[in-house]
């Protein structure tokens, strides 16, 4: 079976920004008396790269830089066909060393796309000003060709707009029926800034048993593909660029069938309203009051 062509969409920098991508949080998360390379996730982010999955997604606190790294060694692809996403995080106070630390763990001397990871470490506006500014140099010394931010709302953003020479291109925030962020997400698209989903299949991994389950089988059902992959779909239709992961191979290559066919635009307002019955906040959810939809 010949390996599919991801569809890429264009970021406000002009970057084309494969649609679909490999994460490496969540299950793939690192514990500290976990093992210097866990060769099970070189083997599998492998496996994604030979079924099509190009745009690969780290971070600084997931613990896994050097297995990406790993990957991209062992792949065969070259690394300009590959689009690499990490973030900083625990070290953001001190962004010129940590953009150097990923760099040695991906094994690269470049990333595609560098996020902060979050904004709720900052105390000031003027703090995540800072740290945006120091994200531009990053881009400016060509160590990431774009840059942006990770599970910023929407004072977050206006905060570091207030003085960036450049724009954010994306925000990746949790994206799914059950957290759909009131405005936040056409808010920053008016800014041109891309919405990337991640925690896309929450609503039948860990919020099961609500509004939108009778209504997500009929459309798996339908269009002859999983619930994932509706979900994955969902988020597509929305615009979002998704990213998601597995450890199986089966599962990854039924993701990529989300490229297979479009929800009608009264499927995607159904479970947009059925969607917003039900609140769950997979992520962060220490930052925020039970009943914000922010």
């Amino acid at each position: 079976m010949a390996t599919p062509t991801i569809p890429t969409i264009q970021l406000n920098d002009g970057t084309p920004f494969p649609i679909i991508g490999y994460g490496t949080g969540t299950a793939w998360f690192k514990n500290a008396d976990s093992p210097a390379v866990d060769r099970d996730l070189v083997e599998v982010a492998n496996t994604a790269v030979k079924l099509g999955f190009i745009h690969l997604d780290g971070a600084e606190v997931y613990g896994t830089e050097p297995e990406l790294g790993q990957a991209i060694e062992e792949s065969g692809v070259s690394r300009d066909r590959l689009f690499v996403t990490t973030k900083v995080g625990t070290s953001v106070r001190d962004i010129p060393a940590a953009i150097d630390a990923s760099l040695k763990n991906l094994k690269t001397n470049y990333v595609d796309l560098y996020l902060i990871h979050n904004p709720f470490w900052a105390n000031t506006e003027s703090e995540l000003q800072e740290a945006w500014a120091a994200m531009e140099k990053v881009k400016a010394s060509g160590k990431a060709r774009s840059i942006g931010v990770s599970n910023f709302l929407k004072g977050h953003l206006e905060t570091i707009l207030k003085t960036a020479n450049v724009i954010p291109v994306v925000n990746q925030i949790e994206f799914h029926p059950y957290l759909q962020h009131g405005d936040l997400v056409p808010f920053q698209e008016s800014k041109g800034i891309k919405t990337v989903s991640y925690g896309g299949l929450v609503p039948i991994t860990r919020a099961v048993g609500g509004p939108l389950d009778a209504l997500l089988a009929a459309l798996s059902k339908k269009y002859g593909v999983g619930q994932s992959e509706i979900l994955l779909r969902w988020s597509l239709d929305h615009k979002c660029v998704a990213i998601t992961t597995s450890s199986k191979e089966s599962r990854l290559a039924s993701y990529l069938q989300a490229l297979s066919f479009q929800l009608t635009s009264e499927e995607v307002e159904e479970i947009d309203i059925l969607g917003r019955q039900k609140h769950y906040r997979a992520f962060w959810g220490k930052f925020f009051a039970p009943d914000d939809r922010s």
